[in-house]
């Protein structure tokens, strides 16, 4: 006795469900890698004496020092253009060589311009503000009176408020024998060749029994005559 055939529409059907595993599971496959690939990740820091702008406190044991994200290639780990909306990165890197933990509850950061120009980090507000409501470049016009500039309305998605807030350093101590990291943002605007002949000045660094440490002092010219800039 003859086996009767399969219909053609069964055929179709089992085909199409086999089509349906196979690009599901390879979206299951390929989706977290995409999603992992989107999120900032910060560089990974060394001790901070391999630095060339660094501050070492031989005596307590204690290094700052100060990586400036100012060229194109190193800000490329960033999706967001720090850059042109007036922020300079800079990677700020504690190591703590003691063997008790410091604190940095207090710890006060200035960059002081080579025209005396203090300016401290901004805040998650204020770089948020700035990207959300940039300013555009007024043209240059033959009116002696100044156009006034018009605000761009801006948009800052979930990306990119989670990339500000994982990216900025935000450690309160420092344990023995270790290294805390992350970015501050200084708002440079207007500020022609801020990092030429300027200093970072660190105050606030408590030992671990609350006795101030001597103020550091980074001078940014050791990164800009560094023959190769650390990453």
């Amino acid at each position: 006795m003859l086996s009767s055939p399969i219909a053609p529409r069964s055929v179709a059907l089992q085909i199409c469900r086999a089509a349906i595993c196979i690009a599901g599971l390879g979206l299951a496959l390929y989706l977290p890698a995409l999603l992992m690939a989107k999120n900032f990740a910060k560089p990974v820091a060394q001790a901070a004496f391999n630095y060339p702008a660094h501050d070492l406190h031989r005596d307590e044991k204690v290094t700052i020092a100060a990586d400036p994200y100012d060229t194109a290639e190193k800000a490329k780990i960033f999706s967001i253009n720090f850059q042109e909306a007036g922020f300079l990165p800079v990677f700020f890197v504690i190591t703590n060589d003691g063997d008790q933990p410091i604190s940095i509850t207090n710890m006060e950061v200035t960059l002081i311009t080579t025209h005396h120009s203090k300016l401290t980090p901004s805040s998650t507000e204020d770089i948020s503000r700035r990207l959300s409501n940039p300013q555009a470049q007024t043209r240059p016009s033959a009116s002696p009176i100044p156009l006034p500039r018009k605000k761009v309305k801006g948009t800052l998605g979930p990306k990119e408020m989670e990339e500000i807030e994982s990216s900025q350093f935000a450690a309160k101590a420092v344990e023995p024998h270790s290294t805390q990291s992350g970015f501050l943002f200084f708002d440079v605007g207007g500020i022609t060749s801020p990092l030429v002949g300027a200093n970072i000045d660190v105050t606030g660094v408590n030992d671990a029994t609350g006795n101030e440490l001597m103020y550091f002092e980074i001078s940014t010219e050791k990164y800009l005559n560094a023959p190769t800039k650390a990453n």
